[in-house]
């Protein structure tokens, strides 16, 4: 899906009402866990995922739409929002010990999807996890969005598969698969 202003920006008025706490906490209990000192969310949007970490934590988000950045400035102050692509990221190689996201790459063309990947182990120095909407044979969801596998996409790169399994319903209500990797 090319970016559509109009479709992201409505996403974004819209995030807010999906906060999950669970899936929040399961995020910042999982980088703490890992001994990870910085944290990066690309498609971060209002970041609603990011709310639970502490001060402590060096937490990044990237994301394309504005109207989502200027809510997430607004409400997470403490934390580095920039504008940027999952294709361009602006950061330094292997730079941040957590990089995850959280249903962004169900919307990424493959050609896309496939360059975001690299730039995620880039820049990873120690982690990346992705929480997306899975299906093995990667069809089509809706107009806008596919399911992906990314234990799959990951074989390429120098990774050992930590996890790869259904998120549990009450920590993401949408089913989406856990796939955590550890870089090498």
């Amino acid at each position: 899906m090319d970016y559509s202003k109009e479709f992201w920006d409505k996403y974004a008025n819209e995030n807010e009402s999906k906060f999950n706490e669970e899936f929040a906490k399961f995020v910042r209990d999982l980088a703490v866990s890992l001994r990870c000192t910085s944290v990066l969310e690309i498609g971060c949007g209002t970041g609603i995922d990011l709310r639970l970490f502490p001060e402590t934590v060096d937490v990044h988000g990237v994301d394309l739409n504005d109207i989502a950045l200027d809510i997430v400035r607004e409400k997470l102050p403490k934390f580095d929002f920039k504008k940027s692509s999952i294709t361009d990221l602006p950061f330094e190689d292997s730079s941040i010990d957590f990089v995850f996201t959280h249903q962004l790459l169900n919307y990424l063309e493959d050609d896309v999807l496939e360059k975001g990947i690299s730039e995620m182990y880039r820049v990873s120095r120690k982690y990346i996890m992705n929480c997306e909407k899975y299906d093995e044979s990667e069809k089509q969801i809706d107009d806008n969005s596919k399911f992906r596998n990314m234990q799959k996409r990951w074989l390429n790169y120098k990774v050992k598969i930590i996890s790869n399994v259904d998120m549990h319903e009450e920590i993401e209500p949408d089913k989406s698969r856990f796939t955590l990797l550890r870089k090498l």
